[in-house]
């Protein structure tokens, strides 16, 4: 009998194999490879059997994986005959008005690469690090490169919990409700300044390559907030929760029990000021909300450490 080397007895024992992936990973590749343009929208994809030996699973699991996309309209034709189809039309299947709300990673670099397509930009957004909106921002910025899209301006303002007061989360279980100092914060504060610096970095850097006028403001707030905001071009509201969840993080090289939210994975849920009276208002109170905020009770911030 041939023993596979990757399972080859070590010391008496076999070497753990590899955990199968589950549906939703597999899900989670086949969109991200959609939303990259690697699959193009009208493209037949593999076939189950090609995918279930890609990714290591069974078959089940690659019909479950497709359903999901299929559910979310950007696969069509999923059935256990020919290869499923990706939608012809991805635009209106992640941003039209029937869309449904789906992950940030997902819904929100569409919207955004929509709201580059108008000669003034702007983008209000409130969150906990800004990771989120920095993603999302490379495929417009890429559009604009490749010469697709040129705004003549772009405003953007981003609200940001201030790195003084102590956050209700991230925050160590033992330890909840320290500030500055603890090792939850100060990662957090890490993060929240390198992606504040990345995100204002590759806009600016908009005015000497294409000569956009370009104005990145960020400002602090006294709280942590428990919801994400991103309102665009005045137009659309763009709202998720932040939920948490308890979890174990190595920090310094420790593992540390913790409160926190995965912000990218938040389901983000949009409203137009073109869909119906209830869409509208809410995008009416979300600018008041977010300029009250802005000119009363947040202060200056540096992406310092």
């Amino acid at each position: 009998m041939v023993v596979e080397p990757e399972h080859a007895p070590v010391n008496g024992r076999k070497r753990p194999q590899r955990p199968q992936r589950t549906h939703r990973e597999v899900a989670d590749e086949l969109r991200a490879r959609i939303r990259s343009g690697r699959l193009q929208p009208g493209q037949r994809m593999p076939t189950q059997a090609q995918l279930a030996d890609e990714f290591g699973v069974e078959r089940g699991a690659v019909r479950q994986a497709l359903r999901i996309l299929q559910s979310e309209r950007l696969l069509t034709n999923v059935s256990k005959g020919s290869p499923a189809t990706v939608a012809p039309d991805l635009l209106s299947a992640l941003t039209g008005p029937t869309a449904p709300p789906m992950p940030t990673t997902v819904a929100l670099a569409p919207r955004i690469a929509e709201a580059f397509a108008a000669p003034h930009v702007e983008i209000d957004a409130l969150c906990l690090t800004s990771v989120s909106l920095t993603l999302a921002l490379g495929e417009p910025l890429r559009q604009i490169h490749a010469g697709r899209l040129k705004p003549a301006k772009i405003d953007v303002r981003v609200l940001l919990p201030s790195r003084n007061i102590a956050l209700a989360f991230p925050v160590a279980v033992a330890v909840a409700g320290r500030g500055a100092g603890d090792p939850v914060h100060e990662r957090w504060l890490a993060m929240r300044n390198a992606q504040g610096q990345v995100l204002q970095h590759n806009l600016l850097g908009l005015r000497a390559t294409h000569g956009i006028d370009v104005r990145v403001t960020f400002r602090a707030l006294p709280f942590t907030p428990p919801v994400k905001l991103y309102v665009l071009n005045g137009a659309e509201a763009l709202f998720a929760y932040y939920t948490l969840s308890r979890r174990e993080q190595e920090i310094d090289h420790e593992p540390m029990e913790m409160y926190d939210a995965e912000g990218i994975r938040s389901t983000l849920f949009a409203f137009e000021q073109g869909g119906g009276l209830r869409d509208g208002v809410f995008v009416k109170q979300s600018r008041l909300w977010f300029d009250a905020l802005w000119e009363t009770i947040s202060s200056e911030l540096l992406l310092t450490a």
